[in-house]
């Protein structure tokens, strides 16, 4: 299984669904928290319902067991924790919630999977460490 992530934020459409194009994926997996809003540009959730199946021929999930707590990501977001202890915060909050288990179950058939996150220039998104935690599991 490959997997990988891409980031809704700072890419054109064009690189975004080349991208997805490019590494034969089967699933996107939606991360966010929040991907209805004009912020997301062409990744808002109703928009990758169409063009996901449509352009890439995959399958589209907004899968929120694997969304960050708002609290904490707020907190990281605002600058009150750094990178280290958000990242450390979500590995916790990912094994209470079994959500590496679900993962294998609900994708572990699955040839190659993208996890959608907000990598920005300036801020890490917790898909790293998702996808990190699913590579220990490989």
């Amino acid at each position: 299984m490959n997997v990988y992530t891409i980031s809704a934020y700072e890419i054109t459409a064009k690189d975004f669904f080349e991208d997805l194009l490019g590494e034969n994926v089967d699933v996107l997996i939606d991360t966010r928290r929040k991907n209805t809003n004009q912020l997301a540009g062409f990744t808002k959730k109703s928009d990758l319902e169409y063009f996901v199946p449509t352009i890439v021929r995959a399958e589209y999930v907004h899968d929120l067991l694997f969304a960050p707590e708002p609290m904490a990501l707020e907190r990281y977001l605002k600058g009150a924790i750094g990178w280290d202890e958000y990242a450390a915060d979500y590995r916790v909050d990912i094994a209470k919630r079994g959500a590496i288990d679900h993962f294998f179950e609900a994708y572990g058939d699955r040839t190659s999977v993208c996890l959608l996150g907000t990598t920005t220039h300036k801020r890490r998104s917790h898909v790293e460490v998702l996808e990190e935690m699913i590579a220990e599991r490989l």
